[in-house]
């Protein structure tokens, strides 16, 4: 983009495209030519562009619309409106090229087999089928019996397709030019053309090599058309070139359309081109903007980078991390052993208790069968016995007594029982309870880090506990440190010291509170002062500004002063020339003078130089300064 800036102001556009061989500026007098490509088979050397023939007897719908419009850009459907970028340029095939085809006297064989009928129908065909697709309304056998006429205006027509610019002259004789559109472009076998076919152009010694060079202007329509709806980067198209692109067409695309723009303007009398710099930046900045910002993304990333760096550079090596971390894991690992151990005890112990009470079970249940044997036997006993009434009366009544007896033991003994389950219950339940009051006291322990050892200045103690529930003094229950004696003095030790460790960090945050809040109010006072001294910065590069606005006013003037004394000078050498006396000293004053002007432009400009650089120098000096002291106490304030 620098480049086409700096050319569009040493150079007008005009000596690019229209006048590159004198390289001299064109007057703004000349009228605008309409911006579009210039064709490619010929120049304005053949004659400016001409109104299309008067149609002739074959019936057609604007069978000359391609000379103003290119018709391979439109549909071949009919209906749809040709692209707006069809009509850009003008014709850019400068003439026959010397050489380009064969002449007469080098004529190439035609290595197709023209006079063969299927051949030929087929082309008829294709011929045929073409026109109607390009809008030509032509009979469907005219192919069949062509007048000269109706074959000159179909030949224009698919040249025309080929290229819309080509400067076909009304009235001129079609043998006239006929040869040039087909060396411009660059028929193989023109050199086997003779004009005097044209006459008779039906005629059967013509008529295959005039039908081949329809077909091939045929071919050469669709590989075109073909081409233009392509979108292919050589089209060199603005309009089809992407957000992002690096194919130098694209490149050359919109290098061309700055160009013409700026051609434009160049026209209407200007030599700068503002609008047409500004937009060309703004498209390749919307080519860089995906770039740009992967690229801001990539130095955010970096930073992001460096900090975690320098961040992993401050800290302590992963070692140190490791081996405290492998502390911290063996304590807890001596802590969990404990606790597993504290269970696995719990689990033998509910163990004990199950098969104790699967003992007393069995043992209740042999009780039972011996007594129900017992009974059997007395009632053996008493049925082999022969006693009198009054026996068996004395023995129903003490059986009677017996019996209330009994029942009233088995009522106490019932009551006895449900007192004995309900204490059992409570006790169980109270067990339980204690057992999970020391589960929670060995949790809290644990969560607290006091499972043993102890880390000094802690007592030496252990102070976990484990439950008893088989004990039959209910002192010895809990297993373990005297609870009133050693584990309720350590507790209040260890809350003691966790009271006073609180307190000292509870002291240390403040200070810290009140450090940062300093530090705060430093750094507030630090930029209300970076903002003063950017204001007398600002103030200084005003004052420069204005120094040096008045420095070149003074040079100016100095330099119009010794150009004034210089043209004095040459007008009293003139005067001294003519008179021949009385000058001398003059001349020789005016010289000091003009050279005391040039002495004292070139002082001034000296001083305003060097007062620059110094200004420059102090502020980046004093910005280097702040920089540093703001970096100083981020770094401070991040530390602590």
């Amino acid at each position: 983009m620098g480049d086409f800036r700096r050319r569009s102001t040493m150079q007008p556009p005009g000596d690019v495209l229209g006048n590159a061989r004198s390289n001299l500026p064109m007057p703004s007098s000349i009228m605008k030519p309409k911006a579009g490509r210039m064709s490619m088979s010929g120049p304005a050397l053949r004659g400016p562009m001409l109104p299309p023939p008067v149609p002739s007897t074959i019936q057609r719908n604007n069978m000359y619309r391609s000379q103003n419009a290119n018709a391979l850009q439109m549909s071949v459907s009919k209906g749809r409106t040709p692209q707006p970028s069809s009509v850009r340029r003008g014709s850019m095939w400068h003439g026959a090229i010397p050489g380009a085809g064969p002449s007469g006297s080098q004529a190439t064989k035609d290595p197709r087999n023209l006079r063969d009928g299927p051949t030929q129908a087929k082309m008829r065909r294709d011929i045929i089928e073409w026109l109607h697709r390009t809008d030509l309304d032509v009979p469907n056998n005219i192919l069949q019996s062509l007048t000269a006429r109706q074959f000159g205006e179909i030949y224009q027509h698919l040249v025309l397709l080929v290229d819309p610019a080509w400067p076909f002259k009304e009235g001129a004789r079609l043998e006239e030019q006929f040869i040039q559109p087909l060396q411009a472009l660059r028929y193989p076998f023109v050199g086997s053309i003779d004009i005097r076919w044209l006459a008779a152009p039906a005629a059967p010694h013509s008529w295959p090599s005039l039908l081949a060079v329809l077909h091939w202007l045929v071919e050469l329509g669709k590989a075109r058309l073909h081409y233009m709806e392509s979108e292919d980067p050589t089209l060199q198209e603005p309009s089809l070139v992407p957000d992002e692109f690096d194919d130098i067409h694209y490149h050359q695309a919109l290098a061309m359309d700055y160009y013409l723009a700026a051609y434009e303007v160049f026209l209407s009398g200007q030599d700068v081109y503002p609008e047409q710099d500004k937009a060309l930046e703004e498209r390749y900045a919307k080519k860089d903007e995906k770039v740009v910002s992967d690229l801001n993304q990539q130095k955010e990333r970096l930073g992001e980078l460096m900090a975690e760096l320098k961040q992993l550079e401050k800290s302590p090596p992963p070692i140190e991390q490791l081996k405290t971390s492998n502390g911290y894991l063996k304590h807890d690992k001596a802590k969990f052993e404990e606790v597993i151990r504290q269970l696995e005890d719990r689990k033998q112990r509910l163990i004990d208790t199950i098969a104790h009470e699967k003992a007393e079970i069995s043992l209740a249940m042999s009780n039972l069968e011996r007594l129900k044997h017992e009974h059997e036997r007395l009632t053996d006993i008493v049925k082999a016995q022969n006693l009198t009434q009054e026996e068996v009366h004395r023995m129903t009544s003490e059986h009677e007594s017996l019996t209330r007896d009994l029942e009233h033991l088995k009522a106490k003994i019932s009551e006895t029982n449900k007192a004995v389950t309900k204490l059992e219950v409570s006790l169980t339940r109270k067990v339980e309870d204690a057992d999970d009051a020391v589960d929670t006291y060995n949790n809290l322990l644990s969560a607290l880090n006091l499972f043993p050892p102890l880390p000094p200045p802690l007592p030496d103690i252990n102070l976990t506990l484990k439950l008893n529930s088989a004990a039959s003094n209910p002192q010895e229950m809990l297993v373990g440190s005297d609870v009133r004696e050693e584990i309720k003095p350590a507790l209040l030790k260890i809350a003691e010291l966790k009271r006073n460790e609180r307190a000292t960090l509870e002291n240390e945050q403040i200070t810290v509170d009140a450090d940062l809040d300093q530090l705060t109010a430093d750094c507030e006072n630090l930029e209300s002062e970076v903002v003063e001294v950017q204001k007398m910065t600002n103030a200084l590069s005003d004052q420069a500004d204005d120094l040096r606005e008045a420095v070149q006013r003074e040079a100016v003037k100095s330099s119009e002063e010794a150009q004034r004394l210089e043209e004095e000078l040459n007008k009293a050498r003139t005067s001294a020339m003519a008179n021949g006396v009385g000058v001398k000293s003059r001349l020789q004053a005016l010289d000091i003078a003009y050279r005391e002007q040039i002495a004292k432009a070139e002082r001034l400009r000296d001083d305003t130089v060097r007062a620059i650089v110094k200004s420059s120098s102090e502020i980046v000096a004093f910005k280097d300064e702040v920089s540093r002291q703001l970096k100083y106490l981020h770094d401070f304030a991040d530390a602590n």
